[in-house]
This record gives C-alpha cells, sequence and structure tokens, in this order.
C-alpha cells in the first residue's frame, strides 16, 4: 500500500504539490488524474524517492521507498519510456537491471515475452519506436515480480491491440492483490481500467472515491425525450406537464428534450395521462470525461483562445465586394448547392450555354483533320465526346490551314 500525508513540494516560490494525503490501496487499479502540471509526476518522483518533498511523508508498505530493502524486487515503476541508454540493446539493459537487484537472468527473457519483445531483444533501443520504447519499460518495471507498480503514461504511443493488452495487464496486476498506480490523461481508457480514482489540480486533492462515485458526484444524469416532429403541439404540451410535475425541461437543437428532476418511469407516465406520444424515452449518464472537466475546469493552468488573426487578413482589391456567407454553411449536414442554370441549360465556365467547357484544367478537345493526337492529353469525359472522325475529316476545323492547290505554282502558293 501507498499512503501520503500531508505531503508538500515547492520548488523556490511555486509550490507542486501542497498538502496531499491519499492510500493507494491493493486488488484494485487506481488512476491518478490532474491537468497538466498538477503535480501528478512530481508526486510519482516523491514516491519513488527520486525527490524529496518539503514537508509531510510518502511510504510504501510502511517505509520510504530508500529504506526498503532490495527496492526493485518490491517495487516496479515507468515513469519515462525512453530512460534507457540508445546504444544497449533491450535484452542488455534488462540484463544490467536484473544483475543490480539479484534477479536471475532467465527473468528478462520471460519479461521480454510478456511485453511481445523477445523477437527485438537483441537490437538498440534507439531504433525503438515510443510504443516499442512503453513495452520495454513496463518489462523492466514487471522485471522483480513487484506488489507495488506506479505507470505514468503507460499508453502512450501504442496501438490498440497495445493499449487493450495494457488494460488487461493493469487488471490482471490488481486481480492478483498488487497495489497499481497509473497516471494517465485518457480518460476513456481510465474508465476501462480504473477501479478508484485520485484527482489532484494545482497540487491539491480534488477527489478520492471510486469511479462511479465520481461521475455520480460530478455530472447530472437526465432523460432525452422525443414527441413527433411533425405535431409540435404535442411537444408543447408534454413541456408543460413535466414543469407543472417538477422536472426541468430544456429544448435540444435536433427538437428533442432533456428532463432532469424526474425518473424515466415518471416521465413515461405523465406522457400517457397527456395522451402524448413519445418516438423516444432513453437515458443519458455522463462519462468519465464529462465528469473530470467539470471538476477539473477550475484548476486548469493552460487554457487555449480563438485564433483572431489580427493584422492577418489581406485587403480586398478595390471594387472587390467581401463573400456573402451562405445560410447554414458549415453546420451539419450542410452541402454545396448545385451550380446556377443559364437558359435552362448547365452552367458552363469559360464557355457557352450547353457546350463543353474550356480552360486550363479541362480535357483538350479533338485535334484537327490530318493532325496527330497528343499522346500525353487527358482523355475526354464520354458525354463531352468529339464528333466522329469521319464527320471531322468532311468539316475541318475553322482554324486548320487551308489545303494546298495543285494547280498552282509555288510560287503563287
Amino acid at each position: 500500500m501507498i499512503e501520503a500525508v500531508g505531503l508538500t513540494k515547492r520548488y523556490g516560490d511555486k509550490t507542486a504539490v501542497y498538502n496531499l494525503s491519499f492510500q493507494v490501496r491493493p486488488g484494485a487499479v487506481t488512476g491518478f488524474l490532474g491537468p497538466n502540471g498538477s503535480g501528478k509526476s512530481t508526486t510519482m518522483r516523491m514516491i519513488l524517492g527520486l525527490d524529496n518533498p518539503t514537508s509531510g511523508t510518502v511510504t510504501i508498505g510502511g517505509y520510504p521507498y530508500r529504506k526498503l530493502p532490495n527496492a526493485p524486487r518490491q517495487v516496479g515503476a515507468l515513469l519515462d519510456a525512453k530512460a534507457v541508454h540508445g546504444g544497449r540493446a533491450a535484452r542488455n539493459h534488462l540484463l544490467s537491471l536484473a544483475q543490480l537487484s539479484g534477479i536471475p537472468a532467465r527473468r528478462v527473457d520471460e519479461v521480454l515475452a510478456v511485453v511481445g519483445l523477445q523477437e527485438v531483444a537483441g537490437k538498440r533501443s534507439k531504433g525503438f519506436s515510443l510504443g516499442m520504447g512503453q513495452r520495454l519499460g513496463i518489462a523492466a518495471a514487471l522485471l522483480g515480480d513487484p506488489q507495488v507498480l506506479l505507470f505514468d503514461e503507460p499508453v502512450n504511443g501504442l496501438d490498440p491491440e497495445g493499449i487493450l493488452w495494457v488494460r488487461n495487464l493493469m487488471k490482471s496486476l490488481a486481480a492478483e492483490g498488487r497495489t497499481v498506480f497509473v497516471s494517465s490523461h485518457l480518460m476513456s481508457e481510465m474508465a476501462l481500467t480504473a477501479d478508484h480514482l485520485i484527482v489532484i489540480g494545482r497540487g491539491q486533492l480534488l477527489a478520492d472515491m471510486s469511479v462511479k462515485d465520481f461521475i455520480s458526484a460530478n455530472s447530472a444524469d437526465f432523460a432525452r425525450v422525443r414527441t413527433p416532429d411533425t405535431e409540435p403541439q404535442q411537444r408543447e404540451k408534454l413541456t408543460a406537464a413535466l414543469t407543472e410535475a417538477g422536472g426541468h425541461v430544456l429544448p435540444e437543437q435536433d427538437g428533442a428534450l432533456r428532463v432532469t428532476g424526474l425518473p424515466l418511469p415518471r416521465i413515461s407516465g405523465i406522457a400517457h395521462d397527456t395522451d402524448v406520444r413519445l418516438w423516444e424515452l432513453s437515458p443519458h449518464q455522463a462519462s468519465l470525461e464529462e465528469a473530470y472537466m467539470r471538476m477539473t475546469q477550475a484548476a486548469v493552468d493552460y487554457r487555449s483562445s480563438i485564433d483572431q488573426k489580427a493584422g492577418l487578413m489581406q485587403p480586398l482589391p478595390p471594387g472587390v465586394q467581401p463573400p456573402v456567407p451562405v445560410p447554414g454553411q458549415g453546420q451539419p449536414g450542410w452541402y454545396a448547392p448545385p451550380p446556377p442554370q443559364q437558359g435552362g441549360q448547365p452552367f458552363s465556365p469559360q464557355g457557352q450555354p450547353g457546350q463543353p467547357p474550356t480552360g486550363p484544367y479541362t480535357a483538350p478537345a479533338a485535334p484537327p483533320a490530318g493532325q496527330q493526337p497528343n499522346p500525353y492529353a487527358q482523355p475526354v469525359p464520354q458525354e463531352q465526346a468529339p464528333a466522329p472522325a469521319a464527320a471531322s475529316a468532311q468539316a475541318p476545323a475553322a482554324d486548320a490551314p487551308a489545303a494546298a492547290d495543285p494547280t498552282k505554282s509555288e510560287d503563287a502558293r
């Protein structure tokens, strides 16, 4: 078990962690959440004795990390996947760690097989991708078969198969009675992996509870109700009845209603009593991401703003009108309208109505009679195919040179 009591860490005039107290119990995957700069990495470094706390204590099994006998056999950690000598092969890296901790060499091959790196065990780690580096770091954490494991962003760079493997690995380690402490920014993955959550913001504890309780405490569930779109009077009738019954009704953009304060059976009963037909009645439960964003919105240090593009807009040439906004453009389901019509014929840019368009990006016209076609020209579409060759030979192009008269002399020609 990991226990922190009044943990505080200051770097000069900046307080990274302040009066932080929590427990990470065995037998469960505990997620460690917080915005960037909230002190998660600093806390994990103090747990592993890499940083000394300004005040407070943090222990593993009742002892500070530095006082644990043969700590690598009891605690495994992955804080930085790239903290490996790039010129050293994967197996040699793990072998050196095993020799320092008195771990048999056969264990190196075992963990390489667990993380799926046995085929690249002899390759230098500097050529590893981010995902391969993560797997090597996890192998190093598992090397001593420890009872306490700490992982900082373990799924960074992994493909979907690797993410699923890490998720199942964490769950299996916790099922064996180990203490598993995982820091991550992927809320969807934490919702599937973690059993318990510790959330901090600006170095202070915000929540220490199960995932289910965290979502329930930091979100508002609601019911989604839809009536026939062709009968707006029924929606208004139902809205009035639900409001009178103590519910709070808000309209959705697609015409549905968002109802809070009333359970689904009560909403169904009110609709039946008021003789209103329902096309939809479904519950909506907030996700871990929604609950997390609601809790930590006041503890975010780095916020983005809208790009104003000040001073970058080019002035329009004289006489040019600004483009007229198209109604509905940019909204979901909007498509560009068809090209305009001219005199009942399709509009042909740079051409006459009803004639094939011309221009630098259109298909070339048919060559004059007697002239070889360009072998590099683009083929003409079927609907714009030129006249038959025989007709072209009977009616030469207007700009083709006239045929020479054999009765005239060379000078006359």
